[in-house]
């Protein structure tokens, strides 16, 4: 199995163990992510992916219906996208995106990836749920945001940063410079 593929499934198991543990009237609670219910940042993540599979002609199946279940559709939806990624052909393809020359697996896994767990973080707080980072889930994140530059903060990326405040940990300091008060 291919790096991307690896890192993939593991940030979807992180992730889908939040989602399996969402109380059904706790879907439409507000996320950090201003406008957006629990259940709106699933369908995010669903179709964000589909889109960059999509646009290199990679077909994931039917969408799953996120509003039904977001769990469950998120579930089918990793298990397609894991299963697309872990051919090594299909992860080293080359297409000019929007940083230069990459690959499909290079943007899955430096935006998407890192995509999945700053969310996952936004619905474990719209749930009620331990919100948790580990130091390797940080550093992805900072690294993503120093790797993204000023586009960090492009319209559908990231609110402006917020002030953390004296003293804070870690997590609340990256989180903070993504616009999300921890």
């Amino acid at each position: 199995m291919n790096t991307t593929a690896t890192a993939y499934e593991a940030t979807a198991r992180s992730l889908s163990a939040v989602l399996d543990a969402v109380p059904a009237e706790a879907w439409d609670r507000p996320s950090p992510c201003e406008g957006w219910s629990a259940r709106d940042v699933v369908r995010h993540l669903v179709d964000t992916q589909r889109e960059l599979f999509g646009r290199h002609e990679l077909d994931l199946g039917p969408a799953p219906d996120v509003d039904a279940d977001p769990a469950a559709g998120w579930r089918a939806h990793e298990q397609r996208v894991a299963a697309v990624i872990a051919d090594d052909e299909v992860a080293g393809r080359g297409y000019d995106g929007f940083f230069g020359p990459t690959t499909i697996g290079s943007t899955l896994e430096q935006f998407y990836v890192w995509d999945m767990v700053v969310h996952r973080w936004d619905v474990a707080r719209a749930t009620g749920q331990d919100t948790g980072l580990t130091d390797a889930e940080l550093d992805r994140v900072e690294a993503g945001a120093d790797s993204f530059g000023d586009s960090l903060y492009m319209e559908g990326i990231c609110r402006p940063a917020v002030p953390a405040g004296e003293g804070t940990d870690r997590a609340t300091r990256v989180l903070a410079r993504l616009g999300r008060a921890a």
